[in-house]
């Protein structure tokens, strides 16, 4: 590994490291701050932000951008700000009957220096949302961005830097062999948004310190349609959902389980529900391009393979696009063994496969690994509730796809193979935080009683705490 590398990521941690030495436990007024900053320079910012993700995909629709990268980390920090008083406060914790008059507090105290790993997807949020979380809590961070979106990593750094000093936040840009050896600095705490397999060399790159990570992964999220669905509104948001981003989303409805009577009904909606939000593909400013002509390929390649195991193929256009923007199609009779049954998509492709009985389809929801994301459509509450009760996902919407996401009084994490922690409001406060216990003894606490020499008393007051408890 290049030396001059590791040294200039080496001393990055150790300026971050030093500064929250001198100011370990930073005041609201500081903390509060650094938010209103990150807010300005967000909400400043925000139209360059935009022009510079669509520059780096080749194309994004710019109303995508300011919803899903810029408004969310306005309305993440704006929560923060008004909470974030509340949650700085030490909390009372109850205390056993035996252990009055002494009491019980929880301290919640920074961990030091966070490291943020960010993908290419959504490149501002999925850099700064953890960011907000990290400073609320009295942290001081550094922030490696991918290196597929250029434009948007190179302008972040320079935003940042007219913010924050480096020794508060900073944003080290570079391609992936920088992105290795920033897991393996000793970071206090490493956050990592990624593929699940990426994921797995963070966090055995991050065992290696005994560096707790968060990580944010992916995985096939399943959508489950119920007889009992609204079949219209059903095809509209799973439309919606799929489509947003051009499908480059990490809880994106992957596959859709739908009872076999309906597969037909509901595929001819979808596909009415895609041509009237897009009613063309090339130079649609409202529809987003592929980031990179790998990732372009690989999705080519997922259709193609399907096709030639059989599967019928649905495109929602007659079209074929010169640039990176990729036709929505579905794909009906999937054989299990086809590629875009193993692997998440991340584009346009939508897989429908066919059940009887709900049993079925919650067999193969559990046949895999644990989704990021699971969706189900339908008013039957007593079906919903058994799904519900079959499955683990990291989140779940109801009737809807992707905003879960958006809930900033609920954690935002996965589960098994899609991930490990949690973050959004206080549970990303919490994240970034050591909650230290503090048991506060009184000067008339009885425990002098358990004190040596031991003897009767020792055992009848014992016996009496046996009763009590």
């Amino acid at each position: 590994m290049d030396t001059a590398l590791q040294e200039r990521l080496h001393l990055a941690l150790l300026a971050q490291r030093r500064a929250f030495q001198a100011e370990r436990m930073p005041t609201y007024e500081v903390r509060r701050d650094r938010l209103q900053r990150l807010l300005a320079m967000t909400r400043q910012h925000g139209q360059a932000l935009a022009a510079a993700m669509a520059q780096d995909f080749g194309h994004r629709a710019r109303q995508e951008s300011l919803l899903a990268d810029i408004f969310t980390v306005e309305a993440g920090t704006r929560h923060a700000l008004r909470h974030l008083r509340r949650w700085m406060k030490p909390r009372r914790v109850a205390t056993p009957l035996h252990f009055l008059p002494g009491r019980n507090l929880l301290m919640r105290q920074p961990l030091g220096v966070v490291g943020v790993v960010s993908p290419w997807n959504y490149p501002y949020y999925l850099a700064m949302e953890p960011a907000v979380a990290a400073l609320a809590a009295g942290n001081r961070v550094l922030i490696k961005p991918s290196e597929l979106t250029p434009a948007t990593s190179e302008l972040m750094a320079r935003l940042v830097g007219e913010r924050f000093s480096p020794e508060e936040m900073q944003v080290i840009t570079g391609d992936a062999e920088v992105g290795k050896a920033f897991t393996e600095l000793p970071f206090d705490h490493l956050f990592f948004t990624g593929s699940t397999a990426v994921g797995r060399h963070v966090a055995q790159a991050a065992a290696r310190n005994l560096t707790p990570v968060t990580l944010e992964l992916g995985g096939k999220s399943p959508a489950i349609i119920d007889r009992s669905c609204d079949l219209q509104l059903t095809a509209s948001r799973l439309a919606f959902g799929k489509l947003f981003n051009a499908g480059q989303t990490c809880v994106a409805p992957d596959y859709l389980l739908v009872p076999r009577e309906l597969v037909e009904p509901l595929a001819q909606q979808i596909l009415a529900e895609m041509r009237r939000m897009y009613p063309r593909i090339a130079g649609n400013a409202d529809y987003t391009s592929i980031a990179t002509p790998r990732h372009h390929a690989r999705l080519q390649g997922l259709l193609a393979d399907a096709a030639a195991r059989g599967a019928r193929v649905l495109r929602s256009h007659e079209e074929q696009p010169a640039d990176r923007r990729l036709v929505p199609a579905l794909l009906l009779d999937v054989p299990p063994e086809a590629t875009v049954m193993q692997e998440e998509i991340f584009g346009p492709l939508l897989p429908v496969i066919a059940y009887e009985h709900v049993d079925q389809a919650l067999a193969h929801v559990n046949r895999g690994d644990r989704p990021l994301a699971l969706y189900w459509f339908g008013q039957d509450g007593a079906a919903r509730d058994h799904v519900m009760r079959q499955t683990h996902a990291g989140g779940v919407t109801i009737n809807d796809c992707l905003w879960h996401l958006g809930q900033e009084d609920q954690p935002f994490g996965g589960v098994g193979a899609s991930g490990m922690g949690s973050y959004h409001g206080e549970w990303g406060f919490r994240t970034f935080s050591k909650e230290k216990p503090m048991f506060i003894q009184s000067r008339f606490a009885g425990t002098k009683l358990f004190q040596p020499p031991y003897g009767a008393t020792f055992e009848r007051l014992l016996g009496l705490l046996k009763k009590v408890i």
